[in-house]
């Protein structure tokens, strides 16, 4: 489960070289998970000189070519639905990939979450997001373990370790893992 990196995170790579990055990143986060297991990314669209770029298509194509399937696709409200918001997308998209695992339609969750719920940092992902996520695998592996190759400030690995999922973090900032390390139950109950 993880949020890749935006494009504001690799000044130097153009639009077009950073979704290269993102789509061959995807791939690879995808190609690591067992047939029997779920990827979930977290990801928000971005407008860029004036083009919009739809995060959930890049992960779609990564996933297209990695054989897994979309078998949930949430969208979590960030700001109030029927709110303009300028700069930064009012939504993000809950995305949920398996080889193999194919849901009983008939347990399906809510399609739109009302709220992200409280985050560490704007590119977050907020708590409530991360409960469903967390739930979502829950219910439907039995998976143990939770790794996050982009860690950030480790909202998913509290809440993970709170689900009783073994948590794993990997980030390229020292302050961001120096933050996830301090992640508990605790902090995140005062977000």
């Amino acid at each position: 489960m993880t949020s890749m990196p935006d494009i504001s995170e690799f000044p130097r790579l153009s639009l077009d070289e950073w979704k290269s990055w993102f789509t061959d990143a995807a791939k690879l986060v995808l190609s690591r998970c067992p047939a029997d297991g779920i990827t979930i990314f977290y990801q928000s669209d971005i407008k860029k000189n004036g083009v919009w770029v739809d995060k959930s298509y890049l992960c779609q194509k990564a996933a297209d070519e990695t054989g897994d399937s979309l078998i949930a696709h949430k969208i979590i409200c960030r700001t109030p639905p029927g709110i303009a918001s300028f700069g930064r997308v009012g939504y993000s998209h809950l995305l949920c990939f398996s080889k193999g695992i194919r849901p009983d339609l008939a347990n399906s969750s809510a399609d739109v979450l009302p709220q992200a719920g409280p985050s560490t940092w704007t590119r977050g992902m907020g708590l409530e997001a991360c409960r469903m996520a967390c739930q979502f695998i829950k219910s439907h592996t039995t998976s143990h373990t939770i790794i996050d190759p982009f860690c950030g400030h480790g909202t998913v690995l509290g809440v993970a370790n709170d689900f009783g999922f073994h948590a794993i973090g990997v980030d390229r900032s020292m302050k961001c893992i120096r933050k996830a390390e301090v992640i508990s139950t605790a902090a995140l109950e005062n977000l």
